[in-house]
């Protein structure tokens, strides 16, 4: 575990403090949604919505493409952002493991070379913040109506839907702030994550309309593993009456109850999102009326992908492109192009030493991911990524029924290992599964539909995939199933 020496306490300490944010400082803005795919994005090219206030970060700097998370659930994500590590390093496997607050992490970082530093909305690590001057947090998951909120260890219930108040405290903590510093605001909904449950202003949007559905909702899953077939984020199979606020019909079954269900579903999802695109509107229109856009990186993000509705899924965990995909939209007046497209593989445990490079602070040994401030600038240098080393530890959690696994991605291939009991799940005994690989050629297949590892054409290049996938996992420090 990587602790702070007291060495590193000290040299942090006395780090100088810059007045106000500068060209070489600039304040960092950090938004991150829950559950927020990529596709639900309309800078994302969105089929189903419209989301204009995403789109202002995108038009005036850079959207990502090619972003992915190490792993696909919420609190091993959130910790990797926050450490620039792999679970295995942060200790951080699953949705029960906690951050230890004596942990290394971006945040101290940022506080030790003079920044201000908070976190508003949802943490979900377990332990209380560290690291933050001014924390106030939802605990665990928390509520949409009327929830409560941990101010600096103070619980206190507040009237209003949790994405508008999240918003308010943010703004309020800016106004609040010392202006004579730079800052860093996390500022996490909780939206738009399972139930699905959207505000008064947008309760009855898209009433009367039929979403476009994806076109594999009607997914039977023929060439996965038995294991991967069988998990519980089924549209409809597997959605309760809470997600879908009313009764199934009697007597609707298999793709009719799914295509009945999506509809439901998607609606409520997308309902959220707008309230979430609604507060980043009032955050951006805050720094414009400020005269703070000029020196604010500004970043919108989610802590995985999710499937909605793609291969008839909710929810996310597998490595499909639904789900590994994490939307990056960031913007940074005069030194990100407006309008900027990056294609580079960037990683969740890229976030923190980003932002150490915006701050011109050092990134620790220890962390795990490397800053792409120079991709974004249009730099990128020759030896960034050509392959990213993704794990899920969570083996057949009861509710879901997914499997572990662990794979590669190229920008062209995709080899997964879907395996039995995993490593990390103390005092645990999940049920095992058959061992079972699967290969998708993202070019000529990229919905995955067509599992490849059997097939002969293909054997050279599985080959190649597993040679590539062992050297990465002894890169990151991982050891084999």
């Amino acid at each position: 575990m990587n602790l702070l020496s007291r060495r590193e306490m000290l040299s942090l300490a006395a780090a100088p403090v810059v007045p106000g944010a500068t060209r070489n400082r600039p304040n960092i803005l950090y938004i991150m949604a829950d559950d927020h795919a990529s596709h639900a994005i309309s800078a994302y090219g969105s089929r189903i919505n419209r989301t204009p206030n995403l789109d202002r970060i995108a038009q005036g700097g850079a959207r990502l493409d090619n972003c992915f998370c190490t792993n696909s659930i919420c609190t091993p994500s959130r910790a990797a952002i926050l450490t620039g590590q792999y679970s295995h390093n942060n200790g951080v496997y699953t949705l029960s493991d906690r951050l230890d607050p004596n942990h290394d992490n971006v945040a101290k970082r940022l506080q030790g070379a003079g920044y201000q530093t908070a976190i508003i909305g949802k943490w979900h690590l377990v332990t209380d913040p560290s690291g933050f001057d001014y924390w106030n947090i939802l605990p665990g998951q928390g509520d949409y109506y009327n929830p409560v909120f941990i101010d600096r260890g103070e619980k206190k219930k507040h009237q209003g839907y949790c994405t508008d108040l999240i918003t308010d405290f943010s703004l309020d903590w800016l106004r609040k702030r010392d202006p004579g510093k730079p800052f860093f605001l996390m500022c996490h909904h909780k939206a738009p994550h399972r139930p699905w449950l959207p505000g008064p202003k947008y309760a009855h949007l898209f009433d009367g309309q039929t979403i476009p559905e994806p076109d594999n909702l009607f997914d039977h899953y023929e060439s996965r593993p038995a294991s991967v077939a069988a998990v519980k984020m089924r549209v409809g199979e597997n959605s309760t009456k809470t997600d879908l606020k009313t009764d199934i019909p009697s007597g609707l079954t298999g793709d009719a109850l799914r295509k009945w269900a999506y509809q439901y579903y998607i609606k409520d999802y997308l309902r959220c999102v707008q309230s979430v695109d609604d507060g980043v509107g009032r955050l951006l229109d805050y720094l414009d009326a400020e005269h703070l856009t000029r020196d604010t990186v500004v970043i919108y993000t989610s802590d995985q992908g999710f499937f909605l509705g793609d291969h008839g899924w909710y929810d996310k965990r597998l490595m499909y492109e639904e789900s590994l995909r994490m939307p990056f939209l960031i913007r940074y007046p005069g030194m990100i192009r407006p309008g900027t497209l990056n294609k580079d593989m960037v990683l969740n445990i890229d976030f923190a030493p980003l932002f150490l490079e915006y701050a011109r602070a050092a990134k620790p040994a220890a962390m795990q991911g490397r800053g792409f401030r120079a991709n974004l600038e249009g730099r990128t240098p020759r030896d960034w990524r050509r392959a990213m080393y993704y794990r899920y530890w969570m083996h057949n959690d009861e509710s879901h029924g997914v499997p572990a696994s662990y794979g590669l991605r190229t920008h062209r291939y995709k080899l997964i290992y879907v395996y039995g009991k995993p490593l990390g799940m103390r005092g645990a005994n999940p049920p095992a599964t058959e061992p079972a690989w699967e290969l998708y050629d993202l070019e000529r297949d990229p919905r995955e539909m067509r599992n490849l590892y059997d097939d002969p054409a293909y054997a050279r290049m599985v080959k190649e995939l597993k040679e590539e996938l062992d050297r990465l996992q002894r890169e990151v420090g991982d050891t084999p199933a």
